[in-house]
């Protein structure tokens, strides 16, 4: 992973430049989460866990945590958004995940100047200069480490929303479709973070 574009955009005169990305928009329970990473022109890629930022998918759990300390320590700003399971049943999972990164750049202790968005669509009605990006998380430094703070992020609330419905085992799943998490369901019925516009969950409520 390297700094090509964002030092690209360094070089068009911005200064702030920032990576946004999502977890959770697959899962049949719990919330998403977007994560802004934001890195100034003067930051370099340093020391063995930066040098390991790529799109979280392809790292393990304890890599993605280790990163993740790091990559808050070392960049300009760091913040997420969450949007939870009831407003993603009543607006749609993408408006709930642009919402979620709308929120994460609302929430960042410096405003960034250009945003890089992982996927093909841009953030509407946001008032700052963006991009989408198709596979971002694959390509670009700042969205590969976005991709890591919403992993991070969205986990560790799964985790938390294990302790109060640990019927379901989201601490395993994390509520995404997996036999066990789908078994569950058929034995407990859906939880109240269940979301309730998916499939099957949709299916066995209108039953």
């Amino acid at each position: 992973m390297n700094l090509d574009k964002e030092r690209e955009l360094f070089q068009n005169g911005y200064h702030l430049i920032g990576g946004v990305d999502e977890a959770g928009r697959g899962p049949l329970a719990g919330p998403v989460v977007a994560a802004c990473v934001v890195i100034d022109d003067n930051f370099v890629i340093s020391g063995p866990e930066l040098e390991l930022v790529r799109d979280s998918k392809k790292l393990s759990a304890r890599q993605r945590e280790k990163i993740f300390a790091v990559i808050k320590a070392k960049t300009a700003a760091v913040a997420i958004g969450v949007v939870d399971h009831k407003t993603i049943d009543k607006i749609n999972i993408l408006q709930a995940t642009f919402l979620a990164m709308k929120k994460a750049i609302d929430q960042m202790a410096v405003t960034p100047d250009y945003i890089l968005v992982d996927g093909g669509f841009q953030i509407p009605q946001l008032k700052l200069a963006q991009e989408a990006v198709k596979e971002g998380d694959a390509k670009i430094f700042c969205i590969a480490a976005a991709s890591i703070i919403a992993k991070v992020s969205r986990d560790y609330l799964m985790t938390e929303l294990d302790k109060k419905y640990p019927a379901y085992n989201f601490a395993q799943h994390k509520g995404y479709g997996t036999k066990l998490h789908l078994a569950k369901i058929l034995e407990h019925g859906p939880s109240p973070i269940h979301r309730r516009s998916f499939s099957p969950i949709k299916e066995m409520m209108e039953k």
